[in-house]
């Protein structure tokens, strides 16, 4: 047995030997072992600079000053990783079987680049093929076969402090983003890489926490397993679905903010100022697809804003310009506090056709229309109710189509103002802002509306008509100010408050301070903010109304001539009375002309003398004459008989009869 002692005696005699020498090896000689083997095993070049620390077993550490992890070959981008300081430590009982188990990996202000080409990723560290002139014909026991595998590659820590991640495909950059916090953890194999990170894009920080089932899968050009969350201050986004290193996705998404201006703030999109009702707090479901070129689906989406619930479909090409197609279906939507148009202006405003703004003028508040400009697109919206600030809309169908900073808005089918609404209205921000609409309206209930749209409460019944306009500046108030186009109306029966028509033409009190009138027509034409009608027609019992002026669109005031006419007054001639209508829409001064006024008055007085004389007339000449006499045409036949009887009798005692 001596023999045996001596060869255990040998062994561990060279054991100490080369121990002792490694501990005798200065550590950037270790480091440069170490990054040979680790170019052997991964064929990427390793490189350390500055003074190098050194551990054995059963870890094999390293502690560096900068260091670089070259890239892939096929990768032009620099470095895979770099880092000004650099804590490793290794397995070295696995890395003598040929596994790599990084028990530890620690980098201050590391850069990261990972890179994709193609099918290929520059994170895939296979062990490099060893080819051979044999390699066709060699056996299963040759070693060009265990060459090829794969080396098994495993990480329990990853930290990396203030990092920069940069992320490139097929050499476009897709994400760049500094002052990273990350850390990883991938203690198996064939198991699941944990990764969470904390980043800053402008707002709230956000924190990452994310689970890859397999990343070995993805080597094989297969999708693994994934789940994400995303969270702020404000909210957070989450996706759970599939994964495959191409970029490709699919899964569940959802988003819930509290405040949705804030969360995107913290995605970097800061300054966005979301109206009550389109989402100031939001959540959001659905079935996400997304592909590496640019392509994202959204199915069975559910869409909480605010308190508004919405269902439907998305389909988004983020390749370049933004583009939409989406598919909403609502109940109920209730935008009522958003901030109304028309809202109050703060000064007195420049100058139109009647002077400065007033008080309840239009707003002077700049329009920011930029964001027509940031996506194009097709959103189609079916609702059953719509509640406006300022008015309700009934069973709502409509189409919004978005192109090179042109909105163009499809009425298909709009219930508003107890009637219908179709046609369809343009905001183009293309060079300054206009705006312009071609409507056609059935049946609206006038009073609803204009009480709504002008605060006017005098007029009252259906109305139908059409309206062409286009209106141009960036500010409410230059918009109503420059109005140009044309329309028409037409009501049937109807009710003008304020005064009595009739009461003023005859002087009888009949609708208690209202004129009731049977149809009204006109046509008009805009120019500048003014709105022009010549043919305004108005027709009642017994009268006709014609009206010709201006109604100030800009300036929100009025000038207009009403002509009312009693048609079977002055002998069938008609009597006229005009009447102007002058001031403000809120309160607009009603002032007839006193002088005709008068005149009608005398005149209907003079009638009805002239009818009591001559029913005196009637009723002397009935005694006088002995007949009944009613009218004029009675008196001269009754004094024809009367006359033709004395000439009888005085003929009779001229000729000497009875």
């Amino acid at each position: 047995m001596r023999w045996l002692f001596r060869i255990v005696f040998i062994i561990v005699a060279v054991l100490g030997l080369v121990i002792g020498t490694l501990l005798l090896l200065p550590g950037e000689k270790l480091a440069q072992i170490a990054a040979d083997q680790i170019r052997a095993e991964t064929g990427r070049e390793v490189t350390f600079d500055g003074k190098v620390k050194v551990s054995f077993w059963p870890v094999l550490g390293l502690e560096t000053g900068p260091f670089t992890v070259a890239n892939a070959p096929w990768a032009k981008s620099g470095p895979m990783l770099s880092a000004e300081r650099l804590s490793v430590g290794v397995s070295a009982p696995d890395l003598l079987t040929g596994a790599i188990r990084i028990k530890k990996l620690l980098a201050d202000r590391p850069t990261l680049r990972l890179d994709v080409q193609g099918d290929k990723a520059n994170w895939d560290l296979s062990k490099p093929q060893v080819a051979t002139a044999d390699a066709s014909t060699s056996s299963a026991g040759s070693s060009t076969e265990g060459d090829a595998t794969a080396t098994e590659f495993t990480l329990e820590q990853l930290i990396l402090t203030d990092a920069q991640l940069i992320y490139t495909r097929d050499g476009k950059v897709e994400l760049q983003q500094a002052g990273v916090d990350l850390t990883a953890s991938w203690p198996k194999a064939d198991g699941p890489l944990d990764l969470k990170a904390k980043l800053s894009l402008g707002g709230d920080p956000l924190a990452i926490t994310a689970e890859l089932a397999n990343p070995q899968v993805l080597n094989d050009g297969r999708a693994s397993p994934v789940t994400l969350d995303i969270s702020s201050a404000a909210g957070t986004v989450g996706f759970d679905g599939r994964f495959s290193r191409e970029g490709d996705a699919a899964g569940q998404v959802t988003l819930d903010s509290s405040d949705t201006a804030r969360l995107l703030a913290a995605f970097g999109q800061r300054g966005v100022d979301i109206p009550q009702g389109l989402g100031r707090s939001a959540r959001v479901t659905g079935k996400v697809t997304y592909t590496h070129d640019g392509r994202l689906s959204l199915r069975k989406m559910a869409l909480k804003l605010d308190g508004n619930q919405l269902n439907g479909g998305a389909d988004v090409t983020l390749a370049g310009k933004p583009n939409v197609k989406v598919n909403l279906r609502a109940k109920t939507l209730d935008f009522s506090k958003m901030t109304p148009t028309g809202t109050k202006s703060s000064g007195g405003g420049g100058g139109g056709a009647a002077g400065s703004d007033q008080a309840t003028g239009w707003s002077t508040s700049p329009i920011d229309a930029s964001s027509l400009g940031l996506v194009d697109g097709t959103i189609n919206l079916t609702a059953q109710a719509v509640k406006l600030p300022e008015f309700d809309l009934g069973k709502t169908r409509m189409t919004l189509k978005i192109e090179r900073a042109r909105a163009v808005l499809r009425l298909k089918e709009v219930s508003v103002f107890s009637g219908l609404l179709s046609g369809r209205l343009v905001a183009n921000n293309r060079n300054g802002l206009s705006v312009g609409g071609n409507l056609s309206a059935k049946d609206i209930d006038l009073g609803q509306a204009l009480t709504a749209i002008a605060d006017v409460t005098r007029f009252s019944g259906q109305a139908s008509g059409t309206l062409k306009f286009l209106g141009v500046g960036q500010t409410e108030n230059q918009i109503m100010h420059s109005l140009s186009g044309s329309g028409s109306a037409s009501m049937g029966r109807g009710v003008i408050s304020g005064f009595d028509l009739h009461r003023l033409m005859d002087g009888h009190t009949r609708t208690g301070g209202t004129t009731v009138f049977n149809s009204l027509t006109a046509s008009f034409s805009m120019e500048n903010g003014n709105l022009d009608n010549q043919d305004l027609l108005l027709t009642l019992d017994n009268y006709r109304a014609d009206g010709k002026g201006r109604v100030g669109i800009g300036a929100r005031d009025i000038d207009y001539l009403f002509t009312p006419v009693l048609l079977r007054a002055n002998s069938g001639k008609g009597r006229e009375v005009p009447i102007r209508i002058v001031g403000p829409w809120a309160d607009p001064s009603i002032r007839p002309d006193l002088k005709k006024v008068i005149e009608a008055a005398a005149e209907a007085e003079l009638d009805k003398i002239g009818d009591t004389a001559k029913k005196a007339l009637h009723g002397k000449l009935s005694e006088e004459l002995d007949a009944p006499i009613e009218s004029t045409e009675d008196a001269e036949d009754a004094l024809k008989n009367k006359l033709e009887d004395e000439a009888k009798k005085g003929l009779l005692k001229l000729f000497g009869g009875d």
